[in-house]
């Protein structure tokens, strides 16, 4: 028999059978346990569990939030639309209730090892209905599915099937690391870009410090992060000094914080994810002002791809944002799509006219140009 529930903290799922549903996942139970007891703002989290007896087949998380239309619009059309939300604050806000996280790289569904791939369209049926009822319960007729990998046809279909819209969203970027050194990395890349690089590697570096236990420099890190947040078009979510405390904490070895120092000041931070088969940069924050004299952003990177191959890890998952320099740095785009549907007929055929205009690529070049290499 199967029975659906959606519950208000991921303690209610036993862990280990919410990792079953996300084999050698890096975001996986303790993941999204640090991110529950981070506290975000302006975020409440649902947690989508589908059980055959009482065995757990499929979860889902999700997320309620105010959610503003133009969050992946930047540049003149971001521009266009903060003047229309100053002239009429609100026109652009609607409650969201997401199949998904505002803190992972994608939405995919877990479902459960011992489950034949035949059975997955149902139990992606049974999440979506379960997950409009949760809305629906929530007072919330915006339901959306955030960055679900356009690879994973079935899910797509089912979404589909269920009525809902879609539109590109935010690709991630991805880069396979099978090089024995960063020498060899730098010659895969364009003849200005190579040459730029290792120019850049000549001049003297900030020193790198990687850390479990950031406590003594949390407030220089919350003061990069909050100045790189100030910068950022795309921003979705405000993350606590919390989050960043959590997941080291959580995750253990799992996660680490690289630190970058020029003499005593903290100039850059990387929060990233780290196991054998994969590298996942979740957060670069640096000082502006230093950026370009100590040439931070690539020496972030290239530190990522040298430890990857230090460690022999075959795969750097660098993000969604700062498209024009991955492109040059020799990333391949995995696309992923937006799904949503309002129960409102009207404002869902209002919605339909909107995403014409709010679709990520109309705006930035560097996206459109990602978007269209990883379709």
């Amino acid at each position: 028999m199967i029975t659906a529930q959606a519950f208000s903290t991921i303690q209610a799922i036993e862990r280990g059978a919410w990792n079953d549903c996300f084999v050698q996942a890096l975001e996986d139970w303790d993941y999204y346990l640090a991110v529950e007891k981070a506290a975000v703002a302006n975020f409440q989290w649902r947690y989508l569990a589908i059980y055959e007896g009482s065995t757990l087949v499929a979860v889902a998380p999700a997320f309620t939030t105010q959610y503003r239309v133009d969050t992946t619009v930047s540049g003149l059309a971001k521009r266009f639309t903060e003047r229309l939300e100053r002239q009429w604050p609100g026109v652009l806000q609607l409650r969201l209730y997401a199949i998904g996280s505002p803190v992972a790289e994608q939405c995919n569904v877990g479902i459960a090892s011992h489950v034949p791939d035949e059975r997955r369209p149902a139990l992606f049926d049974e999440l979506l209905k379960l997950a409009r009822r949760d809305a629906d319960n929530c007072g919330i007729g915006l339901m959306a599915i955030k960055d679900a990998p356009r690879h994973d046809q079935q899910w797509a279909d089912r979404c589909r099937a269920a009525g809902l819209q879609s539109m590109p969203s935010l690709p991630s970027a991805l880069l396979p690391v099978p090089f024995a050194s960063i020498d060899a990395y730098l010659g895969t890349l364009g003849k200005s870009t190579r040459k730029d690089l290792r120019r850049k590697l000549r001049a003297p570096g900030p020193r790198i410090e990687w850390r479990q236990q950031i406590d003594d420099v949390l407030p220089d890190i919350m003061r990069l992060y909050e100045a790189t947040l100030k910068r950022s078009d795309l921003q979705f979510e405000r993350l606590p000094a919390g989050y960043f405390t959590g997941i080291l904490e959580q995750l253990g070895p799992r996660a680490a914080c690289v630190l970058y120092w020029v003499g005593e000041q903290l100039v850059a931070f990387n929060l990233v994810l780290v196991d054998p088969h994969r590298l996942i940069d979740k957060f670069f924050a640096h000082d502006l002002n230093l950026t370009r004299e100590h040439n931070l952003y690539v020496r972030s990177w290239l530190a990522n791809v040298d430890y990857c191959i230090q460690q022999r890890i075959p795969l750097y998952e660098c993000g969604q944002a700062g498209y024009a320099s991955k492109l040059r740095l020799g990333c391949r785009f995995t696309a992923n799509m937006v799904f949503f549907q309002h129960r409102n007929p009207l404002i869902n055929g209002l919605l339909k006219v909107i995403k014409r205009f709010v679709r990520p690529d109309r705006s930035d070049p560097a996206m459109a140009a990602a978007i269209s290499e990883s379709t």
